[in-house]
């Protein structure tokens, strides 16, 4: 048995300025978090950081998987999803490595699935205004509009449905086919929560502020935002052919 119920997969590339911080920043809370990287490939040496925290400070606390090159988030979660199936954790989280989303939140979202009951819980940036510091005026507004487009495409009742920052209970991960879930990129993250309220789990947005990386090099990409575009309209035509499964 695992002393914590938790995991926290961390996808990552190039985060030597970041991982220890975070990884640091998650053990310290009081409700115990283990913690699962996915690292493709980084040739800054991320991986070697968390390695070494592994064998001198946090063994049986801190996992890697390591990836030759880059495969994209989408399979880096569900590679950290099967894992932490496999691994039998209850509940199992997403969480970038660069601090726009905050380690102290994640007890939040963990409340909102433990104690209140519900299967997903999302970080979410706008379901109270727009929670975003740092950003480009630009961004900001391309952020919280391509949410306002998916909820008018899908008509997904999500505020913030591009969010990266959620807790799935187990059974959610056991029941969406992790096959068929065909976006890589920030696509992949719109597909995860829409598949999720088609199969009829309860979905909560947990009011978060989001900060714009203090280091690194951001990975968002004209493609990426291509890619979510074109997707959002393939998830609508799922909505009204594709037969969901029941829950687990």
């Amino acid at each position: 048995m695992h002393d914590s119920d938790s995991i926290v997969i961390i996808p990552t590339y190039n985060e030597k300025e970041n991982i220890e911080k975070i990884i640091r920043a998650v053990f310290s809370l009081d409700k115990c978090f283990h913690i699962l990287v996915i690292d493709d490939g980084s040739p800054d040496g991320t991986a070697d950081i968390v390695k070494r925290l592994m064998s001198e400070e946090f063994s049986g606390r801190l996992f890697i998987l390591e990836r030759k090159g880059k495969l994209g988030l989408g399979t880096a979660y569900i590679t950290g999803f099967r894992w932490a199936l496999e691994h039998e954790y209850e509940y199992i989280f997403e969480m970038d490595a660069d601090f726009s989303h905050d380690p102290n939140d994640l007890p939040r979202l963990y409340s909102a699935c433990h104690d209140e009951g519900y299967d997903v819980a999302i970080g979410s940036r706008y379901v109270s205004g727009v929670n975003v510091v740092n950003w480009p005026i630009g961004r900001v507004l391309m952020s919280y509009f391509a949410s306002k487009y998916v909820r008018m495409v899908t008509g997904f009742k999500v505020n913030d449905t591009t969010a990266g920052f959620k807790c799935y209970r187990r059974r959610v991960l056991e029941t969406i086919e992790l096959d068929k879930i065909r976006f890589k990129g920030y696509a992949f993250q719109i597909e995860m929560k829409f598949t999720a309220y088609k199969i009829g789990f309860k979905i909560k947005e947990v009011p978060v502020i989001f900060v714009n990386r203090r280091e690194g090099v951001s990975k968002m990409s004209g493609g990426i935002f291509s890619e979510a575009f074109f997707g959002v309209m393939r998830l609508r035509w799922d909505g009204w052919t594709r037969k969901y499964p029941c829950p687990a």
